[in-house]
């Protein structure tokens, strides 16, 4: 079996929600714990920290890993979805899964898993947590794949809870209202382990709150911590002015990272309250090198100037107001928006935040979720929004390309697996 042939059969074999979406979705533990039973428990044999959340999960997932990894920990990375390449989602120090440890997974353990009909983010959860107790990691950071309740990475007994905010994304899974979401959320605090949350409102503050009480698990809340006194804009990404660590110079330049920066900060203060050895160099070397370190991508990445050309992969409505305010502050003749959603999101509450004025490419990404682009079109003209249709990214940026000039901007997004499409056909 080639590597290639394991990773078919993974997304075939076993039901991938980046394509299906709700048919993927498998609720409860009961596989999960099966499948922890056969392996040996391995997440049991090394540190974890537990990050989840609506929005901000991978950006704060990966910078707590560099940040680590600069402290000289081995550390674990387990996110998801990937954009190029399935290892992308099981990392050790930056490092991708090797490709022959996905195919002996799928060789040797077939046999046992099949009858169970499990999930493909029940095996791959399997698959990570295993191969981080081989290659005896000293911590795993662990993004939470959908809610936290009934998430199948809520197995683990972190060190560290960390929930980032909430907004509306799966409510056909998670519930319809904030209170509901929270809750859902709110199932990866446990019994005595400390809980950040980064971002609150009125409706969730109150869930979490109670949940931390009942399983008398310290919270702390960074948005009301103040660690950031200010921060500004640099050529090559953030700087922030913190109370405690001094001057940050941060790569990741999103606007949503004003406020994922807080909540890193206060994770690692209480890490460090928790005897890991990491000092300010290790933070400020984690935030400007995280994607040399990781190998994060897709976070308001910057690919090209002349015209300037960035992806992003923010997807919802609240990932989406952060990525509109952001475009309406470059400096551009003319904006270029190369996009494509997914059928199960709040697609015309995101099309009606697009600007009007931009010139729009409306292209299908490559996975069965994705939204036609003629269905697109027409929902978008509903809005205002104008362009024409392409049958893929490629054939959408092209087009784009062909039609800007260098002190115009195209952006790239909507949805991860357009931004995913995009990353693959310039890797080519």
């Amino acid at each position: 079996m080639t590597y290639d042939e394991a990773v078919e059969y993974l997304y075939n074999s076993v039901p991938l929600f980046q394509n299906v979406g709700a048919g993927a979705y498998k609720e409860g533990l009961s596989t999960t714990l099966l499948l922890d039973e056969h392996f040996g428990h391995p997440h049991l044999a090394y540190k974890t920290i537990h990050i989840g959340g609506t929005n901000g999960k991978g950006s704060c997932s990966h910078t707590i890993a560099a940040i680590l990894q600069e402290a000289g920990y081995k550390v674990g990375l387990y996110t998801s979805p990937h954009l190029i390449d399935f290892r992308e989602r099981i990392r050790i120090n930056g490092k991708m899964i090797p490709q022959e440890r996905v195919v002996s997974f799928v060789k040797d353990e077939r046999s046992f898993f099949e009858p169970l009909q499990p999930s493909f983010f029940e095996l791959t959860t399997a698959l990570a947590f295993k191969y981080f107790a081989e290659q005896k990691v000293d911590i795993a950071v662990i993004e939470v794949g959908l809610g936290g309740r009934l998430d199948c990475t809520n197995i683990i007994s972190p060190t560290l809870s960390i929930i980032t905010n909430i907004s509306f994304d799966h409510v056909q899974f998670l519930g319809d209202t904030l209170e509901k979401i929270a809750y859902e959320k709110a199932g990866i605090i446990k019994n005595n382990i400390p809980i950040i949350i980064g971002e609150t409102t009125e409706e969730t503050k109150p869930v979490f709150v109670t949940v931390a009480k009942e399983k008398q698990a310290k919270i702390r809340f960074a948005n009301e911590e103040k660690e950031i006194l200010g921060h500004k804009r640099t050529a090559s990404g953030l700087c922030y002015n913190t109370k405690h660590y001094g001057t940050i110079e941060a790569t990741l330049s999103g606007e949503c990272q004003i406020k994922n920066t807080a909540t890193i900060i206060c994770a690692v203060d209480e890490l460090i309250s928790h005897d890991f050895h990491i000092n300010e160099n290790h933070i400020k070397n984690g935030f400007s090198k995280v994607c040399e370190l990781t190998n994060l991508q897709g976070r308001w990445q910057k690919i090209a100037h002349k015209p300037t050309i960035i992806c992003d992969t923010g997807h919802n409505v609240a990932g989406i107001k952060y990525i509109v305010k952001q475009l309406k502050e470059q400096e551009a003749k003319q904006l270029h928006i190369v996009m494509g959603m997914v059928n199960d999101k709040d697609i015309n509450k995101v099309l009606s935040l697009l600007p009007p004025s931009a010139h729009y490419y409306f292209a299908k990404a490559s996975v069965k979720r994705a939204l036609n682009e003629n269905e697109l079109s027409v929902l978008a003209s509903h809005h205002g929004l104008t362009g024409c249709t392409y049958k893929d990214v490629p054939s959408a940026y092209k087009e784009a390309i062909k039609n800007a000039h260098e002190d115009d901007l195209i952006f790239i997004g909507g949805s991860t697996f357009i931004v995913a499409d995009f990353l693959a056909f310039l890797g080519k």
